[in-house]
């Protein structure tokens, strides 16, 4: 929800099975852009924290002792005076993970109310986010039918763009 992007979706159950085994074995390339709250000091960095539900809020998911193992890569590509343009690549796939991962290290996503409250939906004057600034940029897999392996960019939406250039001329 409120994530731009790709997206794969099955037209049977064969090509379900074939995916979901992919997703399994971590085989699929699954690569976003963000900006997250504040500046990250390291050009790269590899989140590796356990998700599971929060035991707060049964609505969220959060990093847990005793969860499921959640792995994220994050490369820094732009800084900004309070937020950061980043590329994260999914080695897991767990609900919410970039967005967990981000808050748990205190840099949740601009227009993230979920992970980083009421500040992340304000933080930038003059923009009210419609969501998370989470942008799924590039999918790849095994074609079920095929078995040929398929890559898909989407370029990133006009609101993304705009935040960027304002945040550039800031």
């Amino acid at each position: 929800k409120d994530t731009t992007g790709l997206l794969v979706v099955c037209k049977n159950d064969r090509a379900h099975q074939n995916v979901a085994a992919q997703l399994k074995e971590h085989s699929i390339t699954r690569r976003y852009e963000a900006i997250c709250m504040g500046v990250i000091d390291e050009d790269e960095l590899c989140i590796d924290a356990n998700i599971g539900r929060s035991s707060s809020d049964r609505k969220k998911m959060a990093v847990v002792t005793g969860g499921k193992r959640a792995v994220t890569h994050v490369k820094v590509l732009e800084r900004f005076q309070k937020f950061t343009h980043i590329r994260c690549e999914l080695e897991t796939g767990r609900t919410h993970q970039i967005r967990v991962h981000m808050a748990s290290v205190r840099h949740p996503l601009l227009g993230d109310e979920v992970y980083g409250g009421p500040a992340a939906v304000h933080a930038l004057k003059g923009v009210n986010p419609e969501g998370q600034c989470l942008h799924a940029g590039v999918l790849g897999f095994i074609h079920p039918s095929t078995g040929e392996y398929i890559e898909f960019t989407a370029e990133l939406p006009r609101y993304f763009q705009d935040i960027m250039q304002l945040l550039r001329s800031t």
